[in-house]
Protein backbone atom coordinates (compact mmCIF):
# COMPACT_ATOMS: atom_id res chain seq x y z
CA UNK A 1 0.00 0.00 0.00
CA UNK A 2 1.06 3.57 -0.62
CA UNK A 3 1.50 6.04 2.23
CA UNK A 4 -1.71 7.83 1.32
CA UNK A 5 -3.75 4.66 1.35
CA UNK A 6 -2.27 3.65 4.72
CA UNK A 7 -3.19 7.03 6.17
CA UNK A 8 -6.66 6.66 4.69
CA UNK A 9 -7.09 3.23 6.30
CA UNK A 10 -5.96 4.73 9.60
CA UNK A 11 -8.54 7.48 9.31
CA UNK A 12 -11.29 5.04 8.41
CA UNK A 13 -10.40 2.87 11.40
CA UNK A 14 -10.45 5.74 13.90
CA UNK A 15 -13.35 7.90 12.73
CA UNK A 16 -16.86 6.55 12.99
CA UNK A 17 -19.70 7.83 10.83
CA UNK A 18 -21.47 10.71 12.54
CA UNK A 19 -23.36 13.85 11.59
CA UNK A 20 -21.52 15.68 8.80
CA UNK A 21 -19.75 18.98 9.54
CA UNK A 22 -17.38 20.80 7.21
CA UNK A 23 -13.98 22.15 8.15
CA UNK A 24 -13.59 25.96 7.67
CA UNK A 25 -10.29 25.61 5.81
CA UNK A 26 -11.36 22.65 3.66
CA UNK A 27 -15.10 23.10 2.98
CA UNK A 28 -15.25 19.94 0.91
CA UNK A 29 -13.94 17.82 3.83
CA UNK A 30 -16.58 16.24 6.04
CA UNK A 31 -15.11 15.90 9.52
CA UNK A 32 -17.36 13.17 10.85
CA UNK A 33 -18.59 11.40 7.72
CA UNK A 34 -15.47 11.34 5.58
CA UNK A 35 -14.67 8.94 2.73
CA UNK A 36 -11.14 7.57 2.50
CA UNK A 37 -10.74 8.94 -1.03
CA UNK A 38 -10.38 12.54 0.25
CA UNK A 39 -6.69 11.83 0.85
CA UNK A 40 -5.96 11.17 -2.82
CA UNK A 41 -5.68 14.86 -3.72
CA UNK A 42 -3.29 15.72 -0.87
CA UNK A 43 0.37 16.12 -1.77
CA UNK A 44 2.24 14.11 0.88
CA UNK A 45 1.82 11.82 3.86
CA UNK A 46 2.67 14.70 6.22
CA UNK A 47 -0.27 16.72 4.86
CA UNK A 48 -2.55 13.71 5.27
CA UNK A 49 -1.51 13.15 8.88
CA UNK A 50 -1.80 16.85 9.72
CA UNK A 51 -5.34 16.90 8.36
CA UNK A 52 -6.07 13.70 10.22
CA UNK A 53 -4.92 15.23 13.52
CA UNK A 54 -7.24 18.21 12.96
CA UNK A 55 -10.19 15.88 12.52
CA UNK A 56 -9.37 13.73 15.53
CA UNK A 57 -8.81 16.79 17.73
CA UNK A 58 -12.28 18.04 16.75
CA UNK A 59 -13.83 14.69 17.65
CA UNK A 60 -12.10 13.70 20.88
CA UNK A 61 -12.03 16.95 22.88
CA UNK A 62 -13.18 16.02 26.37
CA UNK A 63 -15.99 18.06 27.89
CA UNK A 64 -16.09 18.88 31.59
CA UNK A 65 -18.59 17.06 33.76
CA UNK A 66 -20.41 20.00 35.34
CA UNK A 67 -19.35 22.98 33.24
CA UNK A 68 -19.27 24.12 29.63
CA UNK A 69 -15.49 24.00 29.24
CA UNK A 70 -13.65 21.75 26.80
CA UNK A 71 -10.11 22.37 28.00
CA UNK A 72 -7.21 20.32 26.64
CA UNK A 73 -4.59 21.33 29.19
CA UNK A 74 -2.55 18.43 30.56
CA UNK A 75 0.94 17.64 31.76
CA UNK A 76 3.55 16.82 29.11
CA UNK A 77 5.85 14.10 30.40
CA UNK A 78 9.33 13.82 28.88
CA UNK A 79 9.73 11.20 26.17
CA UNK A 80 12.68 9.53 27.92
CA UNK A 81 11.64 7.24 30.74
CA UNK A 82 15.15 6.93 32.21
CA UNK A 83 16.25 9.15 35.12
CA UNK A 84 18.41 12.16 34.11
CA UNK A 85 22.16 11.69 34.11
CA UNK A 86 22.66 14.30 36.86
CA UNK A 87 20.34 12.46 39.27
CA UNK A 88 22.45 10.90 42.04
CA UNK A 89 19.60 9.83 44.33
CA UNK A 90 19.19 6.06 44.48
CA UNK A 91 15.92 4.14 44.37
CA UNK A 92 16.22 3.11 48.04
CA UNK A 93 16.70 6.70 49.17
CA UNK A 94 13.62 7.84 47.25
CA UNK A 95 11.49 5.04 48.76
CA UNK A 96 12.69 5.91 52.27
CA UNK A 97 11.89 9.58 51.69
CA UNK A 98 8.39 8.68 50.43
CA UNK A 99 7.68 6.56 53.52
CA UNK A 100 9.00 9.28 55.82
CA UNK A 101 6.74 11.93 54.22
CA UNK A 102 3.74 9.57 54.34
CA UNK A 103 4.25 9.09 58.09
CA UNK A 104 4.06 12.88 58.47
CA UNK A 105 0.55 12.77 56.96
CA UNK A 106 1.23 13.83 53.36
CA UNK A 107 -0.92 12.32 50.61
CA UNK A 108 0.67 10.89 47.41
CA UNK A 109 0.27 14.07 45.33
CA UNK A 110 1.84 16.18 48.08
CA UNK A 111 4.69 13.69 48.36
CA UNK A 112 5.34 14.01 44.63
CA UNK A 113 5.41 17.82 44.83
CA UNK A 114 7.76 17.69 47.83
CA UNK A 115 10.16 15.34 46.05
CA UNK A 116 10.09 17.46 42.91
CA UNK A 117 10.74 20.77 44.67
CA UNK A 118 13.24 19.72 47.34
CA UNK A 119 14.94 16.61 45.95
CA UNK A 120 14.78 17.29 42.20
CA UNK A 121 12.89 14.04 41.51
CA UNK A 122 10.75 14.80 38.49
CA UNK A 123 9.26 11.31 38.08
CA UNK A 124 9.36 8.76 40.90
CA UNK A 125 8.55 5.94 38.50
CA UNK A 126 11.62 6.63 36.36
CA UNK A 127 13.89 6.08 39.39
CA UNK A 128 12.11 3.42 41.44
CA UNK A 129 10.07 1.66 38.73
CA UNK A 130 6.88 2.16 40.78
CA UNK A 131 4.53 5.04 41.43
CA UNK A 132 4.23 6.74 44.81
CA UNK A 133 0.95 5.02 45.70
CA UNK A 134 2.29 1.56 44.88
CA UNK A 135 5.33 2.16 47.08
CA UNK A 136 3.02 3.24 49.92
CA UNK A 137 0.82 0.16 49.45
CA UNK A 138 3.86 -2.11 49.59
CA UNK A 139 4.92 -0.42 52.84
CA UNK A 140 1.43 -0.47 54.34
CA UNK A 141 1.23 3.35 54.42
CA UNK A 142 -1.37 3.92 51.72
CA UNK A 143 -4.38 6.10 52.68
CA UNK A 144 -7.62 4.29 53.49
CA UNK A 145 -9.57 6.26 50.90
CA UNK A 146 -8.26 7.15 47.43
CA UNK A 147 -7.03 10.71 47.42
CA UNK A 148 -9.51 12.15 44.91
CA UNK A 149 -12.49 10.58 46.70
CA UNK A 150 -11.26 11.79 50.09
CA UNK A 151 -10.97 15.42 48.98
CA UNK A 152 -14.38 15.34 47.29
CA UNK A 153 -15.92 14.13 50.56
CA UNK A 154 -14.00 16.81 52.45
CA UNK A 155 -15.30 19.49 50.06
CA UNK A 156 -18.88 18.23 50.45
CA UNK A 157 -18.48 18.37 54.22
CA UNK A 158 -17.31 21.99 54.12
CA UNK A 159 -20.25 22.97 51.87
CA UNK A 160 -22.67 21.25 54.28
CA UNK A 161 -21.23 23.23 57.20
CA UNK A 162 -21.61 26.40 55.15
CA UNK A 163 -25.28 25.55 54.46
CA UNK A 164 -25.93 25.06 58.16
CA UNK A 165 -24.93 28.69 58.70
CA UNK A 166 -26.46 30.04 55.46
CA UNK A 167 -29.66 28.14 54.77
CA UNK A 168 -30.82 30.47 52.00
CA UNK A 169 -27.71 29.98 49.86
CA UNK A 170 -29.38 28.25 46.90
CA UNK A 171 -26.23 28.18 44.79
CA UNK A 172 -24.30 26.33 47.50
CA UNK A 173 -27.14 23.80 47.73
CA UNK A 174 -26.94 23.21 43.98
CA UNK A 175 -23.13 22.89 44.09
CA UNK A 176 -23.44 20.37 46.91
CA UNK A 177 -25.69 18.23 44.69
CA UNK A 178 -23.03 18.30 41.94
CA UNK A 179 -20.22 17.44 44.36
CA UNK A 180 -22.16 14.53 45.84
CA UNK A 181 -22.98 13.21 42.38
CA UNK A 182 -19.24 13.12 41.65
CA UNK A 183 -18.66 11.34 44.97
CA UNK A 184 -21.20 8.63 44.15
CA UNK A 185 -19.90 8.23 40.62
CA UNK A 186 -16.29 7.86 41.83
CA UNK A 187 -17.34 5.51 44.63
CA UNK A 188 -19.03 3.20 42.12
CA UNK A 189 -15.80 3.01 40.14
CA UNK A 190 -13.65 2.28 43.20
CA UNK A 191 -16.09 -0.39 44.40
CA UNK A 192 -16.04 -1.98 40.96
CA UNK A 193 -12.23 -2.05 40.95
CA UNK A 194 -12.19 -3.21 44.62
CA UNK A 195 -10.14 -0.25 45.83
CA UNK A 196 -12.66 0.49 48.58
CA UNK A 197 -14.91 -1.96 50.46
CA UNK A 198 -18.19 -2.91 48.81
CA UNK A 199 -20.10 -1.75 51.92
CA UNK A 200 -18.50 1.72 51.96
CA UNK A 201 -21.07 4.40 52.73
CA UNK A 202 -20.75 8.05 51.80
CA UNK A 203 -22.81 9.23 54.79
CA UNK A 204 -20.62 7.48 57.36
CA UNK A 205 -17.45 8.92 55.85
CA UNK A 206 -19.06 12.38 55.73
CA UNK A 207 -19.73 12.31 59.47
CA UNK A 208 -16.14 11.24 60.17
CA UNK A 209 -14.57 13.86 57.86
Amino acid sequence: KTDKVVAGDLFRGLVKTRSAKTHPTYPSLLLFDCPVSFLCWRESLEDCLALLSICLFSIFKMGRMHSKGKGVASSALPYRRNPPTWMKTSSTEVCDKICKLAKKGLVPSQIGVQLRDSEGVSQVRSITGSKVLRILKASGLAPELPEDLYFLVKKANSVRKHLERNRKDKDAKFRLILIESRVHRLARYYKRTKQIPANWKYGTTLMAA
